[in-house]
């Protein structure tokens, strides 16, 4: 067994060193909230960064970055006797065990299964009516009412429409989301026509809207493959830069679309 120098108990203790009024950071101390909540988007990015990168190395350290942003919650709800981290753990297994039944079917953690027959469209399904359930609980009325706002805005899109496929708001086959892809394309340049900046911005959203839902028909992420199709660009881009002769804003389109057109065929 591994041994480590340090515990989560330890961690609880120096983030509450960090906090005291009298001795602390002065950084930590007037933190709330809202204030490192960018922070928390943040640090979960360069985990899911780590991961593509497959930088295992630095996955630790990111999912310990992101693990304190978690203490740092708990511990702002220690101090307004809110809830604390062992509470938030305790209600994490707590919702775990309730929604895996074909794990735990006792609705407890020690309870285990004779044989797995559980198909994984039987554990989607029940997964989901449990999820239901728990909205109902908490007096939530719509389905997509306690979708995030602040999820990314392709996250987003895809999670309300998977809610609505749920309950059989959905198309036929992809040639549905496809053909509105093209629908929404052709009012995207009918905007421009028109010369209505209001519409097109309107009409771009729907062709976004569109484009994330055939993704989504295909069980792919769109967050995942915008960032690869960023990354491509990206490093097509480079190969530009490094392979000119000259600075770039001396180069002609011409001069860069063949540079571009080398980096694609390799």
């Amino acid at each position: 067994m591994t041994s480590y120098k340090y515990s989560t108990d330890d961690l609880l203790y120096l983030m509450a060193r960090l906090r005291d009024p009298q001795t602390g950071c002065p950084w930590d101390i007037k933190q709330n909230y809202a204030s490192i909540a960018p922070s928390t988007l943040e640090e979960a990015y360069e985990v899911v960064d780590a991961i593509e990168k497959q930088d295992f190395v630095h996955l630790k350290e990111e999912l310990g970055d992101l693990l304190f942003q978690v203490i740092f919650y708990s511990q702002l709800g220690k101090e307004e006797n809110r809830f604390d981290f062992a509470g938030v753990v305790s209600d994490l297994v707590e919702k775990l065990v309730r929604r895996h039944p074909h794990v735990f079917p006792d609705g407890t953690l020690a309870s285990k299964i004779d044989n797995r027959h559980t198909l994984p469209t039987d554990v989607k399904a029940r997964w989901e009516a449990i999820k239901q359930q728990e909205r109902d609980a908490k007096g939530v009325q719509s389905l997509l009412a306690d979708v995030p706002l602040n999820l990314p805005a392709l996250s987003r899109a895809a999670k309300l429409q998977k809610r609505a496929a749920s309950v059989g708001f959905d198309w036929v086959d992809v040639q549905g989301p496809i053909a509105k892809v093209r629908e929404e394309l052709i009012e995207v340049e009918e905007a421009l026509i028109a010369d209505d900046n209001e519409a097109l911005e309107e009409e771009l959203g729907d062709l976004f809207f569109a484009v994330v839902n055939v993704s989504r028909y295909l069980k792919i992420d769109p967050e995942l493959a915008l960032r690869k199709a960023s990354q491509k660009f990206e490093s097509r881009f480079n190969y530009i830069e490094t392979h000119l002769n000259k600075p770039m804003s001396e180069a002609s389109i011409d001069e860069m679309t063949v540079l571009w057109d080398e980096a694609k065929s390799r």
